[in-house]
């Protein structure tokens, strides 16, 4: 009789296993929240930078995150019994921003926050979307991440102005956000994104005459401003087998008064410093600072790291970024802005950390935030 329950218990779950990895694999080919690859015809030209090997993109060194079994099992480990206040006790607050505000602004260089690496950027009575990932959960689906820290954004995004540019740094789902691109795609006049991004953003319905795609170190002119598409340490991949098949990067915005840098994701490496020579120094940097862990120490910098590249840039005023939205590691939510305030210190660094939702003047020196997070 027992046996008998344990077979039937046994193929109950079997069963069930199967099927769970079936609705995996039927959603892993079906959902759109996956994208699309590159041709093989991009792919060939791929080939001709040489940061590009056997079918992929790789970083300066061939630095690689390296995830074994061991690696892998403490990472689920550290993930499903994290450390106390990963996330806030309670909603964030942050500021509102009415739409009359935003629209036809032609005044100084400005930026809005939306938490984590999403920049609304206002400059030349340009409208500018920096990695616009306004989802509540930065996964393809919701069961597969945790929420977002604030209730609401600073504005819908329905309500946002004429977009005329939209930056991407690389294709992961905290900065490639599927929900967010189809909502904005008929409000924005142009994509530009590192080599391969641009097959996403076909498959989600956008001609491809709106999207630009650079390489490490090519630069393109958009009236008055100048996009240039720079070295990262990280990686790529929105599902289980494409890894590397498309590019990661930093940008640079330039204006005949303004000189800004966004580092998307990182590790800390020589690009940084390579950067600050070439193009430096930058009115204002957006360095990544947060989800870091020694398990993937390669592709996401400690604060102390963060510190540093902003030396490296050459940054007259920095802004930890890649915090203060998600939980995607197992540290505090504000270790980031603690670490990397004591560690400002030692370098003499100009550091601003705003409310989500403030505006952030570009040339202004002097203006203090308070510690909103505490």
């Amino acid at each position: 009789m027992l046996k008998r329950i344990l077979k039937k218990m046994g193929i109950i779950i079997g069963v069930s296993i199967l099927l769970l990895i079936l609705g995996g694999i039927i959603f892993l080919y079906s959902s759109p929240e996956f994208g699309s690859r590159p041709s093989v015809v991009q792919e060939q030209s791929f080939a001709q930078t040489n940061h590009y090997e056997n079918g992929k993109f790789v970083n300066l060194g061939h630095v690689d995150m390296s995830m074994g079994v061991n690696k892998f099992f403490k990472m689920l480990v550290g993930y499903f019994n994290p450390p106390n206040e990963t996330v806030p006790n309670h909603p964030i607050e942050v500021a509102y921003i009415k739409a009359t505000d935003l629209k036809s602004y032609s005044g100084r260089a400005r930026m809005f926050w939306f938490g984590h690496s999403t920049f609304l950027l206002q400059i030349q009575s340009k409208n500018i979307l920096i990695d616009p990932m306004f989802g509540d959960v930065p996964a393809p689906h919701p069961l597969l991440g945790t929420k977002r820290f604030s209730d609401h954004l600073p504005i819908n995004i329905e309500d946002l102005p004429f977009i005329d540019a939209v930056i991407i740094s690389h294709d992961h789902y905290d900065h490639l956000d599927y929900g967010s691109i189809t909502k904005l795609k008929d409000n924005v006049n142009q994509f530009y994104v590192p080599l391969g991004v641009g097959a996403h953003l076909e498959s989600w319905g956008i001609d491809k005459s709106r999207i630009h795609e650079l390489d490490w170190w090519e630069d393109l002119k958009v009236s008055d401003l100048t996009f240039v598409c720079t070295p990262a340490q990280h990686f790529s991949g929105r599902g289980l087998t494409d890894k590397g098949k498309t590019l990661w990067s930093s940008w640079i915005i330039k204006s005949e008064s303004e000189n800004i840098f966004f580092s998307g994701d990182s590790g800390y490496g020589p690009h940084f410093k390579t950067i600050g020579d070439t193009y430096g120094p930058f009115d204002f940097a957006m360095i990544e600072c947060g989800q870091y862990n020694e398990l993937w120490h390669e592709i996401h910098m400690y604060p102390e790291e963060t510190a540093q590249a902003a030396v490296d840039v050459k940054a007259k005023r920095m802004m930890p970024i890649h915090w203060g939205a998600f939980k995607l590691a197992m540290h505090t939510w504000t270790e980031p802005v603690e670490r990397l305030e004591q560690a400002a210190k030692l370098h003499n660094l100009n550091v601003v950390i705003p409310k989500i939702g403030t505006p952030i003047m570009i040339d202004d020196a002097t203006t203090k935030f308070d510690s909103w997070w505490d």
